[in-house]
């Protein structure tokens, strides 16, 4: 290289060059007149010699110093100058925003809008297939959620934390979600068919007779199992589909900054699905009125979503097999804390210990018992109000377009929360949502004598009126939640290493989100049991909701400052990195007092490039 540069008329260094903060000065006027002339080219430094000095891309700068003009001291170079100098050109965009985000974001999107109107058919269809069937009531919701839903997602976790130390993400993804899509296939188009041939109703019959009536929630399990098995499946597509899947999938491939811009708006796309599933659940619901006498209406019903179902979840598939093929993913920083292979208990313990997984398990937990304290207590209304399996989903139909609409508005403004207030105050919003809906839903039926004339006047009876405010209770709580917890949850997880986020995710959303539903029935069958009926429990399920959103607020406070904390060590790394990749030189302390110092040096130095 010395070879290669004249050292007449242009700049140059002595040998051994040593960057030593602490033994700078000034340089000199000639040295300053020649490095920041204006209209020179950036970074680029020459002299009117002829001799002209190639330029290196991606590459240590070359800078030389005349003999005249030597100077005995070197320079500080920051890593950004160092990333300006190596000839970067910015990335072609399209309305400020790369196009290799857009196709990041635009196919994570509509991953999102498949997924959640899978999901939105599958919870409207689960309940009124348990309520209405023969031999079965409302009361076999707390058993289920309890003792089947329950040990069902803790059995997933274990086998999900078992797989993904020996698959690896992409064959992960579809090990998972492909039994999905076969199931609710073949619930439409086989097991419901013959559902009157697989069901054990005789069996179910001669144990109710023998155990009383008591038991007919849990014999209720026995005699419409394959029912009870979509309900748990159902379930389980939200906490495994939604949860792991989507957003481990998008926690991948995309960068903080990426995700503090667009994570909110992942749900606008799926709020138009919401939207449109609502719409399709509704008009189902309606054609089985028009149906003939004779034919069975739901059969048909079901046939037709299920097709919808299995079509969203190949869809799904392919967008996911687009993105790994076509989408360079993000650079990470590498000096993560290794992490050794554990097993599942080993997993467990390790989960446990850590306080930041356990807060994020207590903001899924106290969201799970919160929501189902209050829509329990709903649904118990609602029934009553319309005890038609047809009326029943038409109105959930109208409920969960409601919901996409609110929760698409709430999507346009959480962007501006997010970049105006930042993690912590949008963590916050949904628990006090929440407390102040639920403390609105509960008023209205402690004290709702009071308010029966001023209801009458708007001619609805007191139980019109309290499914009305329960419902705006659960939309305005579901939209909060679509836009800001579950955004805020997701990014939580982006500063963790590759071991506590998969296994991280796995046990939190696998398990605590049924853990917080299970929760929440657990506390509601003590309070029946003990003070006789839902009604007059009341009080005390408004004084436990104010004491888990109490705990929910702590846990988001202590989360802030442990997120904000990981994502400057993460930063800082990067930018370490960084600086290591351009070949900064950096000496140490030692260095500089061992006497290796420029002053040393002697002023008859070749000139040496750097």
């Amino acid at each position: 290289m010395e070879g290669l540069i004249q050292p007449r008329g242009i700049l140059s260094l002595p040998t051994k060059p040593i960057v030593a903060a602490r033994t700078l000065l000034p340089p000199s006027p000639a040295l300053k007149q020649r490095l920041f002339t204006r209209n020179l080219p950036p970074l680029s430094f020459s002299s009117n010699a002829p001799t002209k000095v190639q330029s290196f891309h991606r590459n240590p700068l070359t800078i030389s110093i005349s003999h005249k003009e030597r100077i005995n001291r070197g320079f500080i170079c920051k890593a950004e100058a160092a990333a300006a100098a190596s000839g970067e050109g910015d990335s072609p965009n399209i309305l400020g925003v790369e196009v290799t985000t857009l196709k990041k974001i635009i196919p994570l999107g509509l991953m999102f809008f498949c997924i959640l109107f899978n999901y939105t058919i599958l919870r409207d269809t689960k309940d009124v297939l348990v309520v209405t069937a023969k031999g079965s009531s409302a009361e076999i919701i707390p058993f289920l959620k309890t003792w089947v839903n329950l040990p069902m997602a803790i059995g997933f976790m274990l086998l999900y934390t078992k797989l993904s130390n020996v698959l690896s993400k992409k064959a992960l993804f579809y090990t998972v979600i492909i039994p999905f899509i076969a199931y609710f296939g073949a619930f439409g188009f086989v097991m419901y068919p013959l559902s009157n041939m697989i069901h054990p109703e005789a069996l179910a019959d001669k144990l109710l007779a023998t155990l009383g009536p008591r038991f007919m929630g849990p014999l209720a399990i026995l005699r419409i199992w394959s029912f009870c098995l979509f309900y748990v499946m159902a379930e389980l597509w939200g906490s495994v589909v939604v949860s792991v899947l989507f957003w481990g999938f998008a926690n991948q491939i995309t960068t903080v900054d990426e995700a503090k811009k667009f994570y909110p708006l992942f749900g606008l796309g799926a709020n138009v699905a919401l939207i449109f599933s609502g719409r399709t659940v509704k008009y189902f619901s309606n054609m089985r009125k028009n149906l003939g006498p004779g034919v069975d209406g739901w059969a048909v019903s079901l046939k037709a979503m299920m097709s919808i179902v299995v079509g969203m979840g190949l869809a799904i598939c392919f967008l996911y097999w687009w993105v790994n093929r076509y989408v360079p993913l993000p650079t990470r920083s590498k000096k993560k804390k290794v992490k050794p292979q554990m097993g599942m208990m080993e997993s467990l313990k390790f989960l446990v210990s850590s306080p930041y997984i356990r807060d994020l398990a207590t903001l899924v937990v106290a969201y799970g018992i919160s929501i189902n304290l209050v829509e329990v207590t709903w649904k118990s209304k609602l029934k009553a109000q319309f005890p038609s399996p047809n009326e029943y989903s038409a109105f959930m139909g109208d409920f969960s377009t409601c919901t996409g609409i609110a929760t698409f508005t709430m999507m346009l403004l959480s962007q501006y929360v997010f970049n105006k207030y930042g993690w912590g105050v949008a963590a916050k919003i949904t628990p006090t949502v929440l407390l102040l809906t639920g403390v609105a839903f509960f008023s209205l039926i402690l004290f709702g004598g009071p308010f029966a004339p001023l209801v009458a006047k708007l001619g609805m009876t007191p139980l019109l009126a309290a499914v009305y405010v329960g419902a705006l209770q659960n939309i305005f709580s579901k939209s909060a939640k679509y836009s800001l917890f579950d955004p805020c949850k997701e990014m939580a997880y982006i500063p963790l290493d590759e071991d506590t986020k998969v296994k991280g995710k796995a046990a939190i959303d696998v398990v605590c989100n049924p853990l917080g539903k299970s929760g929440g029935a657990l506390i509601q069958q003590f309070m029946i049991l003990t003070f006789g009926s839902l009604a007059s429990s009341t009080p005390y399920l408004g004084v436990i909701l104010l004491g888990i959103v109490t705990a929910w607020l702590a846990a988001a406070k202590s989360l802030e400052g442990q997120f904000n904390t990981l994502m400057s060590e993460e930063e800082l790394e990067k930018e370490m990195e960084r600086a290591a990749s351009l070949k900064i030189p950096v000496v140490s302390s030692e260095e500089a007092a061992s006497g290796e110092s420029t002053s040393q040096l002697p002023e008859t130095s070749s000139p040496t490039s750097i």
